[in-house]
């Protein structure tokens, strides 16, 4: 319980400084439940945190019922992420890098808070929970899972709200992606 903690704490602190500080300023997409709350909120002017709710019930109820330890840590994983992300909303005012820069420093600095959690079986939010259950199911690794999930949310916003910025989403989504693939994997390089 303890490991799953500093875990969790560890995740979401990397998510908070990752989305305020460096994602947050330029007004981009996230993937996930967030990605799909914003692009609701876009197109039908829907509550961001209301269709955020929403969205996650039905995952949370899936994964209630498949594995209550997922469902648990997810659900205490998706509470310190929010609460993450709010308390270090001051960081969206404290760097200053071009567009480019941002988005890769922010992407690695997520992709390591969502690897971490996923490596070891929390879910910072709905979808990497969905995440984790289609990876238990399938035995494909969760990041390849959460990444298909993600650029599927991001190449749909583009194409509904035809946004160019939102291509830097989709770097966003990569690059995060590609970590929590390499993070989840790791013990498949000790052996």
């Amino acid at each position: 319980m303890l490991k799953k903690s500093a875990v969790i704490g560890f995740g979401s602190t990397m998510i908070g400084i990752g989305v305020n500080g460096f994602i947050l300023p330029f007004h981009l997409i996230n993937g996930g439940m967030f990605g799909i709350s914003l692009l609701f909120n876009y197109l039908w002017h829907f509550s961001i945190g209301l269709t955020f709710v929403f969205l996650n019930i039905p995952v949370y109820l899936l994964a209630y019922k498949s594995d209550y330890n997922y469902f648990f840590y997810g659900l205490i994983g998706a509470f310190f992420s929010g609460f993450m992300i709010e308390l270090l909303m001051p960081l969206k005012d404290v760097f200053d890098l071009p567009i480019i820069s941002s988005v890769i420093i922010g992407g690695l600095i997520i992709g390591i808070g969502v690897g971490t959690m996923l490596r070891n079986h929390i879910s910072p939010g709905g979808m990497d929970l969905l995440a984790l259950l289609l990876a238990k199911w399938t035995k494909i690794n969760v990041g390849i899972i959460a990444y298909a999930i993600d650029t599927v949310i991001i190449m749909s916003s583009l194409l509904i709200l035809q946004e160019p910025r939102l291509l830097y989403s989709l770097l966003i989504v990569s690059i995060v992606g590609l970590l929590a693939t390499a993070i989840t994997s790791w013990n498949h390089f000790e052996k």
